[in-house]
């Protein structure tokens, strides 16, 4: 009989075994570091119950948050007298549900949020690699625009762009947008700076990598940790920021709830029923203390010398 043949086990498959029980280890370690941070946790967990009562608020939600009933204007919540099960938080002036138009609430503020950060980080991280990978003249003139945006206060200039662009939803992003890439563009453009006098980047470009190859596939994975931590901690200020807009008017129009215009509506009936600007105010707080509370624990984790 012939020898058995040896089988040659294909260097393709052994190579991506590897990468893939490098990147479940590494996971590990961020899970263990992450989780030490009890503050953290607790952010995270805030962070996924907003997001689920926004993916979920058409099958979470009690009543119809647009639904007006003049028979059930200003019910207390259900610990006060004359409150009940139906109404848990109580009814606005319009006798809708407060519970309900929070739920929904939390859909408008992510999906703001999530737009303006992933449209203004794509921006900012493009504009701060070139910034700081080229220097010069290049890096001088979108310093300077970032100098211009930055001189104007964040709130000013964006009530400012509503004004001229009108309320809306997309106008809202557009205006929120057009001031904050600057952020993730000044944080890059300083890790960029440190990064492309690295061995790595070059050893890169003595075998003959292009720009693109060293800014993208080199810097930029370098640097990503900061990225993230950044990204998250302005989810935070966006929805604080729309929250405002929303608060004058000129963000999330009626009949969608919004945190903001919620606040702005009880403002008018706070002695007579606080429930109605109260609990949309703690929605933005516990929200926006949760996301930061999340932003700082992956700082930590990201970079374990932080916590040494």
């Amino acid at each position: 009989m012939a020898a058995a043949m040896p089988v040659r086990q294909q260097p393709g498959v052994t190579g991506g075994r590897r990468a893939w029980r490098r990147g479940l280890a590494s996971l590990l370690d961020f899970w263990r570091r992450f989780r030490k941070n009890r503050l953290a946790v607790v952010g995270g967990a805030v962070v996924l119950l907003v997001i689920a009562m926004g993916v979920l608020a058409p099958w979470i939600a009690p009543h119809d948050p647009t639904q007006a009933d003049f028979f059930r204007r200003f019910r207390p919540p259900v610990w006060m007298e004359g409150g009940s099960w139906e109404h848990p938080l109580g009814t606005d002036q319009l006798g809708r549900d407060i519970l309900s138009r929070i739920i929904w609430g939390a859909r408008a503020s992510l999906t703001v949020g999530a737009i303006v950060i992933l449209i203004a980080t794509t921006v900012g991280v493009s504009m701060g690699l070139i910034s700081g990978y080229y220097g010069g003249r290049v890096d001088a003139f979108i310093q300077r625009v970032v100098d211009v945006l930055l001189s104007f206060p964040y709130l000013v200039l964006a009530i400012g762009l509503m004004a001229v662009m009108g309320p809306g939803f997309s106008n809202m992003v557009l205006a929120l947008v057009y001031k904050e890439w600057v952020t993730p563009c000044r944080v890059v453009r300083g890790e960029v700076l440190a990064a492309k006098r690295q061995e790595y980047v070059e050893a890169a470009r003595a075998v003959g990598a292009g720009d693109a190859h060293i800014m993208w596939r080199e810097i930029l994975p370098n640097v990503l940790s900061s990225v993230i931590v950044v990204a998250t901690l302005r989810v935070a200020w966006v929805i604080l920021m729309e929250a405002s807009l929303s608060f004058l008017g000129l963000g999330v129009q009626p009949p969608t709830p919004a945190w903001g215009s919620m606040v702005a509506a009880g403002r008018e009936y706070i002695f007579q029923a606080w429930w109605l600007g109260t609990f949309p105010g703690l929605a933005i707080l516990v929200t926006v203390l949760g996301i930061n509370l999340l932003g700082e624990g992956l700082r930590d984790a990201l970079d374990p010398r932080l916590g040494e």
